[in-house]
């Protein structure tokens, strides 16, 4: 009796031992199975021993589509290059479709601005909007056209500094016009993007009437300049929902929004 039931237990036991072998191994097929037949993206990381999802492809940084760049070799240079470059979710970076074409800044160069110096503010700035004297050249920008009774009010002690007024001839309206832009006036402004510089919020004195306009091949007094065939160019190109931005600088500066 004792043999024949020690007889039985090594039989139990050495079953629990195959089909428990059996069963790791059939598991071990499996998982190797599916490991080898998945399709695993390169980009998968291994998280907590569990397979990530990829990052998804790369967004504009910022949601910044379109950039165009204005760069100068020197703080104190008055003239130098303007691009535009587009996202490309395919490439996961930015490419150029505009430029390099020759662009004009202050007479003062690029750097900190203000309303007391001839100097194009360096940074990287929205373009929310435009005008011009002439129709609309076919921008999805907000354009504006201009006539004599439109200014931009660089009056320091206005409430209205920085801004876009109407004003008709012989009307108070809030602001010196002796100190301020007419712009129906100025032929550079046949067509021009405004640059949003000291807009939200404005800072008196900080600059005022910053854009992006038709050049007569010279510095400026603050405003970026390039040939108006470019210029409708771009203004044709920029669309608000890419939310473009300038970005304005010395050297490599100018391309931080890009790299």
């Amino acid at each position: 009796m004792m043999l024949e039931r020690l007889l039985r237990l090594t039989a139990v036991v050495v079953t629990t031992a195959v089909v428990a072998t059996t069963a790791v191994v059939a598991t071990t097929a499996v998982v190797a199975t599916t490991a080898s037949t998945a399709t695993v993206p390169a980009s998968a990381v291994i998280a907590g021993g569990v397979i990530a999802a990829p990052t998804p492809a790369s967004a504009a940084p910022r949601g910044h589509v379109q950039v165009v760049t204005v760069r100068v070799e020197s703080p104190s240079a008055t003239s130098g290059v303007l691009e535009a470059w587009k996202w490309s979710d395919a490439r996961g970076a930015y490419r150029r479709v505009m430029g390099p074409v020759r662009a004009y800044v202050g007479s003062e160069g690029v750097g900190r601005a203000s309303e007391y110096r001839s100097r194009t503010p360096a940074g990287v700035f929205e373009i929310t909007e435009s005008f011009g004297r002439a129709v609309d050249p076919g921008t999805e920008l907000p354009y504006r056209r201009v006539d004599y009774s439109d200014w931009w009010v660089s009056d320091v002690n206005s409430s209205k500094y920085n801004t876009l007024q109407r004003c008709p001839a012989g009307r108070a309206c809030g602001f010196d016009r002796g100190a301020s832009e007419q712009l129906g006036a100025i032929s550079l402004y046949e067509y021009a993007a405004v640059i949003d510089y000291n807009r939200d919020p404005v800072v008196s004195g900080k600059g005022s009437a910053f854009f992006l306009h038709v050049t007569e091949y010279a510095p400026t007094q603050g405003c970026v300049s390039i040939d108006q065939a470019s210029l409708v160019e771009l203004l044709r190109w920029l669309k608000p929902a890419r939310q473009p931005v300038i970005s304005i600088g010395v050297g490599a500066a100018a391309y931080s929004p890009v790299d």
